[in-house]
């Protein structure tokens, strides 16, 4: 798909400073830019490369003078890294807009759904499934038996989605990610075998949760496993039953909680965190990566370590941590000094 420099200005509400009719179909950094390539420049230090980049358009601030002969068409904004960004997100949309379905795809004659759908080939809807208007449900996805999927959701390839879940409005589901699979619930009996405890529930995702790639999210045992509203979870997270997400809360990838524990909202989790069930984390809680929490959490703090310390305290006491053979050894000599005079 192409689009010339005129088009782009219009949809940025930007000035051509160039040729109009000048067309690209790719998007490039800077310094790597090439013929039919858009791409921008916002960061100073990048200034040099407008000059030799081969970019055929470049956004770019409407404060920039060129000091030296370019090559590139330039298109002026009044914020050159927010109009790449729009346009990075109009052109997404673009690219994703399909519509219609294509065979083979199975579809319950129960099935309901609203407009303007994408349902690729090999996707699977059971029994009851419920979808709204301009949803997209990509090739090799299976939707559970009495699934509801919200308007403008998307669900890409080899997403899967048990039954009985419910995805809100704008959700977007990347591929490999698993909605609903059975919570982690064994009994062990009187012969130290161990018996499923039966996964009742279900999940919920509220609206615009995104889900990154191969995150799994377990169905409560009773009751909903909840991710709250705006919700967004990188890559390959595992979330237990009866977990629950407050609002705007972002967890990074390879982070684990476990069952029935509570995350507050505005919460930041960094990277292979591992958090125990059945505590409670307060709203605006930061956690540094490779935290291990195990104990409530208070709204605000800022944590790090295995187990957890403050922030502040886990500084402090690294300093020692580094230092650890050359304290003992003083403290040997020290000793050894001690032993002497005595």
């Amino acid at each position: 798909m192409k689009f010339t420099a005129q088009q782009i200005a219009s949809i940025l509400e930007g000035d051509v400073v160039g040729n109009p009719d000048i067309e690209v179909s790719k998007l490039a950094k800077i310094e790597e830019g090439h013929e039919g390539a858009l791409t921008f420049l916002a960061n100073p230090r990048y200034t040099s490369y407008i000059y030799s980049t081969k970019a055929s358009i470049t956004i770019v601030n409407k404060t920039f003078e060129p000091e030296n002969p370019i090559e590139t068409t330039l298109i002026k904004v009044d914020d050159a890294y927010k109009s790449f960004s729009k346009l990075l997100e109009y052109y997404n949309q673009v690219k994703m807009n399909k519509t219609g379905i294509e065979n083979p795809s199975f579809i319950s004659e129960t099935a309901s759904y609203g407009e303007d759908i994408y349902v690729g080939a090999f996707a699977y809807l059971g029994d009851n499934v419920s979808i709204g208007n301009n949803a997209k449900i990509y090739p090799n996805a299976y939707i559970g038996d009495n699934v509801k999927i919200g308007d403008n959701a998307v669900v890409f390839a080899g997403a899967k989605i048990y039954s009985d879940c419910i995805i809100g409005n704008n959700c977007v589901i990347n591929s490999g990610a698993i909605i609903g699979a059975d919570g982690f619930g064994f009994a062990p009996n009187e012969d130290g075998e161990y018996n499923k405890v039966p996964q009742t529930g279900n999940v919920i995702l509220e609206d615009n949760v995104d889900i990154g790639a191969g995150t799994t999210i377990d169905r409560a045992t009773l009751g909903s496993t909840v991710i709250r509203k705006g919700v967004k979870l990188d890559n390959q997270i595992q979330i237990a039953h009866n977990v629950e997400i407050g609002k705007n809360t972002v967890i990074a990838a390879q982070t684990g909680v476990a069952g029935s524990t509570k995350i507050g909202e505005n919460c930041i989790i960094g990277g292979q965190v591992g958090i125990v069930g059945h505590i409670t984390i307060g709203n605006n809680v930061k956690i540094q990566a490779q935290s291990g929490i195990g104990r409530n959490i208070k709204d605000n703090e800022v944590l790090q370590g295995s187990p957890a310390l403050g922030y502040g305290d886990y500084n402090k006491s690294y300093v020692y941590f580094k230092n650890l053979p050359k304290i003992v050894k003083n403290i040997n000599e020290i000793e050894k000094k001690l032993d002497g005079n005595n």
